[in-house]
């Protein structure tokens, strides 16, 4: 691997020069492209000691950081480490207009004052980890499904040491720093636990019974990951349903190779009980990334009926509806298109695909069948 690759990011800034949040997981390369992309801009890391303590104590010192007349962006990075700053932030872009760009990793401490930004006067981005698109002629299917897309899991000479690193200092090490649990012990049980839930309706009661704590704590860990933007749920498809439908969301890390880092192996794991998971991962965090960058407006959902007849990905929006089943394996077979024959038939408008590990593309039943490879290369056509 080279590890001084720099890759090309989709994600793209309003011509027009606003105050914004760019919120992003750790480690999805925020910060390093702000540095890139805003060479002349102020940049306020509050992972640095000396200056984290300095705006804690102070945040009316804020201002001490900024030249008088400074009119490029003044960016102020992990900015849910002193959540007091945006009411400094608030007076100088009221008093000064100053441009800022504030970066976070997490939307725990910032959900009662960022409304003072939000109102009008900040735009909201995200940052997802690379996508297929941003790798180009880096992106290797096998190493993605095994390492994810982290900017450093496709640089570093030891992908799988750094994931480790990852979940160890930042999933477990941040969240005890942070105060967002007293007890890292139980919350690291928590995490393997719901690894095994990656890809499946969540069951609360189920997961903690195997960690042995109550369910409470249980709901609040899950809400821990999703503030820290490391896991998200996926709601069900209910619109106009014609059948009986399952209530309950999905549960996924937010990137496959910290899944695949989390989740226990042992000795009677099939091979498909990660793979299967995996591979849904990897296409759920292109759908995601993909539909932030191209501002395409879609709701992501998965559609299951009663009967457990499922298919994976739906995104709903005014450009139309695109349902999505995923397979490894090499040869589909007739069963495999039934679930969105099923879908189709409730919803005919719908393009349909079946995105599968051969090397033919087919039309079949009102379905695309289209290789695992190619459909995520051209997956930009969708959102566009």
């Amino acid at each position: 691997m080279n590890n001084s690759k720099i890759f090309n990011r989709l994600l793209n800034f309003p011509l027009s020069k606003k105050s914004c949040f760019l919120f992003g997981p750790r480690g999805v390369g925020k910060s390093f492209w702000l540095r890139r992309q805003f060479k002349d801009s102020i940049f306020i890391d509050l992972l640095e000691s000396e200056t984290y303590f300095k705006l804690l104590s102070s945040p009316e010192r804020l201002i001490t950081y900024i030249p008088e007349k400074f009119s490029d962006y003044i960016i102020i990075d992990e900015i849910q480490k002193i959540p007091k700053l945006l009411d400094e932030v608030h007076r100088l872009i009221e008093n000064y207009k100053y441009h800022f760009i504030l970066t976070g990793s997490s939307s725990r401490k910032l959900k009662k004052q960022e409304t003072n930004l939000l109102a009008g006067r900040a735009l909201t981005l995200f940052m997802y980890p690379l996508c297929i698109e941003e790798l180009a002629d880096d992106f290797n299917l096998d190493h993605s499904i095994k390492y994810g897309h982290l900017p450093c899991a496709y640089t570093e000479e030891d992908p799988e040491d750094y994931l480790k690193s990852y979940v160890g200092t930042y999933l477990k090490e941040e969240v005890l720093q942070e105060g967002l649990t007293r007890n890292l012990g139980s919350f690291s049980k928590f995490l393997e636990t719901a690894s095994f839930s990656q890809g499946q309706t969540i069951n609360m009661s189920e997961i903690a019974r195997d960690c042995h704590l109550n369910r409470k704590l249980v709901e609040s860990y899950f809400s821990i990951l999703e503030d820290l933007l490391i896991a998200a749920r996926l709601p069900v498809f209910t619109k106009k349903a014609k059948r009986r439908m399952i209530a309950h969301p999905k549960f996924f890390f937010f990137d496959v190779g910290v899944f695949r880092v989390i989740r226990p192996k042992g000795p009677l794991d099939s091979p498909m009980e990660i793979e299967g998971p995996a591979l849904e991962t990897l296409l759920l965090q292109e759908l995601r990334a993909m539909n932030e960058y191209y501002k395409a407006g879609y709701e992501i959902y998965y559609w299951r009926t009663s009967n457990q007849v499922e298919v994976d990905f739906v995104l709903y929006g005014e450009k139309g509806i695109h349902a999505i089943e995923i397979k490894r394996k090499f040869k589909y077979v007739n069963k495999d298109l039934k679930s969105l024959e099923l879908f189709l038939k409730d919803y005919p408008m719908s393009k349909a695909y079946l995105v599968y590990g051969g090397n033919q593309k087919f039309y079949e039943k009102n379905i695309n069948i289209i290789p695992i490879k190619e459909f995520l290369m051209n997956l930009s056509k969708i959102f566009t």
